[in-house]
C-alpha cells in the first residue's frame, strides 16, 4: 500500500519537475527570441518589460493548468472570439520572431559560396516543412 503511494508521489514529482523544466525552457526561448522586448520597443513601454514577461509566464501556466485538468470556461462565443484573437496574435508573434531568425540562412549561403542556390534552398525548406506538416495533420501522427 505504502509502496504504491510512494511510487505515485515519486512519479508525480518527476513529472512536475520535467514540466517545469520544459516550460522554463520555452519561456526562456520566447524571451531570447526578443518577441517581448521587440513589442516593448515598438510600443515605447520598455519600462514595463518585466510585467510583460510575468504576464507571458502566467498565461503559459494558466493555459497548461486548463489543458491538464480539462477545465472548461463558460465564456460563450464572445469568449471564444477573444481567445481566437489572442491565439492568433501569439502565433503571429512566433512566426515573426522565427522569420527574423531565418536571416541566418542567407549569411550561411554567402559564406559557403552557394549564393546561386538560395532560392532552391528556401523552396526546398518550404516544401519539406509543408510535406511534414501534411503528414502530421492528415495521418494523425
Amino acid at each position: 500500500m505504502w509502496a504504491e503511494w510512494a511510487q505515485q508521489i515519486f512519479l508525480g514529482v518527476i513529472g512536475l519537475s520535467a514540466g517545469v523544466a520544459v516550460a522554463g525552457g520555452l519561456f526562456a526561448f520566447i524571451v531570447e527570441l526578443g518577441v517581448i522586448a521587440d513589442f516593448a520597443d515598438r510600443t515605447h513601454t520598455g519600462d514595463k518589460i518585466l510585467f510583460y514577461e510575468d504576464c507571458t509566464a502566467i498565461g503559459g501556466i494558466l493555459g497548461n493548468v486548463l489543458y491538464i485538468f480539462a477545465a472548461g470556461m463558460p465564456v460563450g462565443n464572445a469568449g471564444l472570439a477573444v481567445f481566437g484573437i489572442f491565439a492568433g496574435i501569439f502565433t503571429g508573434c512566433w512566426a515573426m520572431a522565427l522569420a527574423e531568425i531565418l536571416n541566418v540562412f542567407p549569411v550561411f549561403m554567402r559564406r559557403a559560396k552557394i549564393v546561386r542556390y538560395i532560392a532552391a534552398f528556401t523552396i526546398s525548406l518550404a516544401v519539406g516543412k509543408g510535406f511534414g506538416a501534411g503528414l502530421f495533420f492528415f495521418r494523425g501522427w
